[in-house]
């Protein structure tokens, strides 16, 4: 009872007041524990639901954790393990390939225990630990930051001493086999282990993983008890022991996972579990402390909002720290086996819901597996440029594996770059091409024209879903060019110049090497360069100057040049890049009653309507700074009349969004505070008939895709509108506008990384703004819109220096100067 009652004391703690200032008005107090501890979750029910659990991870290796009446649950991902490839003939059917999964663990108390009225449940964001109380039985749960590991302490304090059971379940049957791949899984004990192994095949292709148990504190006996469990059993001894399960997972055959997995809980085991917190806790602290929002209003919507921010940097920092990106469709928190909706493959659209808002939280360590799975790949994406399309630099698609795209055979390549540049027609495609592409993953993006007609007397069927090579993903090139241009962000943030030279000058280049090429893209009679028979992402197919593709190349040109002339290199290709910069054509046009809006598309298309806004989910123009508050008046009119064509009734509390949205992201960009006061609840929300789980998280995109794709989506919104750094177009210099989209009725306070490198902190209470705070992590020009409209007093490092007036403050910093800006009194 009075450990029940300090934990309402510290929930009741969560939801007061934050902050203080100090004496010094351009300082805040900040308290990071309650930041981190309004995002955590507290069951006084058990979930009904396995997907409703509470979710721990190291980045690497992660699990929900939800119970029984009778035990603890718990399915061990990561983010390394896959059961094929991209080159794979065996998953020619949809959403049958598979990933993630090492096994099942379950930790059972012989009874009852975990149920209502006696069951609390809790997750602590700023430990990233999860805390479970039952019938005098209590758990402490989490996984080691440092090594791939989870341990459970237990405290039983039952009269009568029963055994405490941890049981490890295959996620399939031993021996799954499809066409030429084969999924092998075994079981056996070693000493006072417990193990569960996986092995995938398929021709050259190999993965394995490992998931070891032992326990600490107690003696234990094994035993398997069905061909897909082994269990291993406590002896009655002390109330407190600890429970450990370690994971390892290797594409490289020679690699023993099992003597990496036992050699990671022996680790653990020597340091105990008060150890581990420890570590994990030093970690989280320092996490937490990089940047933070915390927002308030009366109606409560702003603190639920902040509340959502905080669960979504917690579920990036759990889930974003290996070796490859977090997928959208799942994450680390599958709960019912390794199946998922989409399979092992990515979606650039989708991921970037995920990966978007980083930047500006000041954790570029999170963002670093998604570049090195791109830059993994790289010579590949060279060699499809050639293979597939004709072209050189690089070719990234839209759908793409977590390895190499792979390599084609030649006369396969050669009939392909006819049919999908359109120069040969379909009905002239050869029955080599086709039974070359009959077992091809439909997903990938090459494969996506690709239909699915069942199984007929026992043979798997395909068409074609628009009797040509158009698909969905099939011609879209602009998630190449999005790709390359957070690698430029992550430059401009970072200032970086050893990254800009040796990852994202490469990327940029490539990309743009790509469209010059691109043997679609032609010098036409009006002076112009236009491309045609490409998609505008999913909507349009075999259209002519799409927005998405003619704002990736308005994007990607300007920031390679910028690149080329910060790097004193290529400069041959300069002029040759400026010169198909000057004669681009422009974005897609409309007019109607006087207003031009951009659209998706010039005529002719094959599928799709073209005269329509852009495509809500990747609202391209802005994604590559082409329309900002920083543009010059008629881009920015056009910018808004574009904008406003989504809301023909306008922005209030009944405007649905979707999950998958920019637009909010887009309201902030144009400084239009009702996206953020109305829009982005909503998104959380998510549309009326919609569910949202008890852990916040949802299922949007089907079965085991347990996922936060809005709230990646709203956390990029409510940055923006806090603070965003915007050029006037792409490669130009950012300017920082403080508050620029942010509702006047809502209270908030922040610290974000800005492009140039600069940390701002600000608040705004009560419609006014005490002060703004840069600390230049790098040192340089910094330029920042004036929030107060009159003179502004600069100190640094807490002296006065001078005064600045006028709209547009520019001032030097060095690296590590705080730089304080206040309204003159």
């Amino acid at each position: 009872m009075k450990r029940l009652f300090s934990m309402l004391c510290f929930g009741l703690c969560a939801v007061t007041h934050l902050y203080a200032y100090t004496n010094r008005k351009d300082t805040l107090t900040v308290n990071y524990p309650a930041i981190a501890g309004a995002a955590d979750l507290d069951y006084t029910r058990p979930v009904t639901r396995p997907e409703e659990g509470m979710p721990i991870g190291n980045g690497r290796m992660g699990t929900l954790v939800w119970t029984v009446p009778s035990s603890l649950k718990f399915q061990l991902n990561r983010v390394d393990v896959f059961g094929n490839s991209s080159a794979s003939n065996s998953f020619f059917e949809r959403n049958t390939d598979y990933c993630g999964g090492t096994g099942f663990v379950e930790v059972d108390f012989g009874r009852d225990v975990f149920s209502a009225p006696a069951f609390h449940q809790h997750l602590s964001c700023y430990e990233g630990m999860v805390t479970t109380a039952g019938r005098k039985v209590a758990t402490r749960g989490l996984i080691w930051e440092r090594e791939d590991v989870l341990a459970l302490e237990i405290n039983d304090q039952r009269e009568t001493s029963l055994p405490v059971t941890t049981t490890l379940q295959m996620l399939r049957m031993p021996v799954t086999r499809k066409g030429s791949h084969q999924a092998l899984s075994k079981l056996r004990q070693e000493g006072d282990y417990i193990i569960l192994t996986q092995e995938f095949r398929e021709d050259d292709y190999y993965c394995s993983s490992a998931l070891v148990a032992a326990v600490g504190g107690r003696a234990v006996e094994a035993e398997q008890n069905t061909a897909t469990s082994i269990r291993l059993r406590t002896l009655p001894g002390s109330p407190a022991f600890t429970v450990y399960a370690a994971t390892a997972a290797s594409f490289n055959p020679s690699e023993d996972v099992v003597k990496a997995a036992v050699s990671k809980l022996e680790a653990a085991r020597q340091k105990g579990f008060t150890a581990l917190l420890q570590d994990n806790r030093a970690w989280w602290q320092q996490f937490w402390q990089r940047s933070y929002i915390k927002l308030h209003s009366a109606d409560k919507q702003a603190d639920y909002v902040s509340q959502h921010y905080a669960w979504y940097l917690y579920i990036m920092g759990s889930s974003s720290r290996g070796r490859f990106p977090v997928k959208f469709n799942g994450m680390l928190w599958s709960t019912n086996g390794d199946d998922r909706k989409w399979g092992h493959l990515y979606w650039g659209a989708n991921q970037s819901c995920l990966y978007n808002a980083l930047f500006q939280t000041n954790h570029p360590d999170l963002l670093d597996p998604m570049f090195d799975m791109y830059s993994r790949a790289y010579d590949s994406y060279a060699t499809a440029a050639r293979q597939q399309w004709g072209s050189q630099g690089i070719y990234i698609p839209e759908t793409t594996g977590f390895d190499n795209t792979p390599v084609l055979p030649d006369s396969i390549a050669a009939e392909m770059r006819d049919l999908y540049l359109v120069r040969k027609p379909w009905e002239q495609r050869s029955s080599a091409f086709m039974e070359y592409a009959y077992t091809k993953m439909p997903f990938l993006s090459r494969w996506n024209w690709k239909k699915d007609e069942g199984w007929k007397e026992g043979r798997w069927h395909t068409g074609s879903k628009s009797n040509s090579t158009f698909g969905h993903v099939s011609h879209i090139f602009s998630r190449g060019a999005k790709i390359a241009y957070q690698y430029w962000l992550r430059y401009e943030y970072t200032q970086d110049t050893a990254w800009l030279r040796q990852r994202a000058y490469p990327m940029l280049k490539g990309v743009a090497e790509f469209y010059r090429n691109f043997p679609n893209v032609r010098k036409e009679k009006d002076g112009r360069y236009h491309i045609y028979h490409i998609n505008d992402n999913e909507s349009i197919w075999d259209g002519h100057n799409t927005v998405e593709e003619i704002s990736a190349m308005r994007g990607i040109f300007p920031a390679l040049l910028k690149a080329a002339r910060l790097l004193h290199t290529d400069s041959d290709m300069v002029p040759v890049w400026q010169e198909f910069l000057d004669h681009l054509s422009p974005l897609p046009e409309q007019t109607a009653g006087g207003q031009t809006t951009w659209t998706r598309s010039l005529l002719p298309v094959l599928q799709g309507k073209p005269d329509w806004h852009p495509d809500g989910n990747t609202m391209p123009v802005w994604f590559f700074d082409l329309c900002t508050l920083e543009s010059t008046p008629a881009v920015q009119q056009v910018g808004n009349n574009t904008y406003n064509t989504y809301f023909d009734k306008g922005i209030d509390s009944t405007a649905g969004v979707y999950v998958l949205s920019k637009i909010p992201a887009t309201g902030a960009l144009l400084g239009k505070p009702e996206a953020i006061q109305y829009l982005v609840p909503n998104q959380l929300r998510r549309r009326p008939n919609e569910e949202v789980l008890r852990n916040r998280m949802d299922l949007s995109e089907g079965y085991q895709t347990t996922n936060i794709q809005r709230l990646g989506r709203a956390a990029e919104a409510v940055q923006l509108a806090l603070c965003q750094s915007v050029p006037a177009g792409p490669g130009e210099e950012s300017v920082i506008h403080v508050f620029a989209a942010w509702p006047r009725s809502w209270d908030a306070e922040y610290t974000l990384l800005c492009r140039g490198g600069f940390l701002v902190t600000s608040a705004m209470l009560q419609g006014n703004i005490p002060f703004v705070k840069l600390e230049a992590t790098q040192g340089g020009q910094c330029r920042i819109r004036n929030p107060w409209n009159a003179p502004v007093v600069l100190y640094r490092n807490g002296k006065k220096t001078q005064v600045l007036k006028g709209s547009l403050l520019t001032f030097a910093a060095t690296k590590g100067e705080q730089v304080t800006l206040q309204r003159q009194r």
